[in-house]
């Protein structure tokens, strides 16, 4: 994306706290400063271990014996926590802070958490059909996070996002700036490259394809698609209690679902 996000204004208005978007970020912090740092060879056995490589996975390629440490499909799921340093860190997880608790939100914490890990691994599957013979291990939370992406786009189009344009933070509409990412990472493999300049494009791509397919089935039942200003009343007895008490606690008199 050409904007850094800072903030959106889209409040949640069931979960408390995004306990699994917290574990998620979590995670991925811990097993970035696990894993060994640098470009030596500790640092590339690891992501050869753990990263997702589509010619193992199609069985063109076979990892040693002392690599080969989990099933290849399992790869599928590991990749999305690693990364290659701490800006590819540290922009995934900025991204993953400022959409992901919505739409946790708007799934419930088990059903993101499927969520989220079944469009990295969709977003895997697709640099895989893009690539087959590819022996680079694939890393980093790209893929899910388009996921999130692409959920949000149809969750939350009107919503705002803070950003700063030439240094100046101003609120964009979040369709625009999630359209603007789409359209270059269709740019990018417009040449023909799956993974021009180290980048997987159309992992990112299939993310997002995903996480709009998926969202529709994992939403709750009742949460309003293109920011439609449905209420959340009837998703359970709980949810709407815990809608009510917030309400009455921020003084709020019943604002749109979304």
């Amino acid at each position: 994306m050409p904007f850094l996000p800072l903030h959106d204004n889209t409040r949640r208005q069931v979960i408390e706290r995004p306990w699994v978007t917290w574990g998620l970020i979590a995670a991925t912090l811990a097993a970035f400063l696990l894993h060994p740092a640098g470009n030596g060879m500790a640092f590339a056995r690891f992501m050869h271990s753990f990263g997702f490589i589509p010619a193992v996975l199609g069985g063109e390629a076979h990892l040693s014996g002392d690599l080969e440490t989990i099933p290849s499909w399992l790869t599928l799921i590991t990749y999305q926590f690693l990364h290659g340093g701490w800006a590819h860190l540290g922009g995934n997880l900025l991204y993953l802070w400022v959409f992901g608790d919505n739409i946790e939100d708007a799934t419930g914490h088990l059903r993101f958490l499927f969520f989220y890990l079944i469009c990295g691994a969709a977003a895997g599957l697709i640099h895989y059909a893009a690539a087959p013979h590819s022996a680079v291990p694939l890393v980093g939370a790209s893929g899910a996070i388009a996921g999130v992406l692409g959920a949000y786009l149809l969750l939350h189009p009107k919503a705002k996002v803070l950003v700063p344009v030439f240094f100046i933070p101003i609120y964009l509409p979040a369709w625009l700036l999630i359209l603007i990412w789409l359209a270059l990472q269709v740019l990018a493999v417009s040449g023909g490259d799956a993974a021009q300049g180290g980048t997987a494009w159309w992992a990112h791509i299939g993310g997002f394809m995903a996480g709009i397919i998926l969202i529709g089935a994992f939403r709750r039942p009742r949460v309003s698609l293109l920011g439609r200003q449905d209420l959340p009343g009837g998703i359970t007895l709980r949810d709407q209690a815990r809608v009510e008490a917030r309400r009455k606690r921020d003084g709020d008199d019943g604002g749109p679902w979304g």
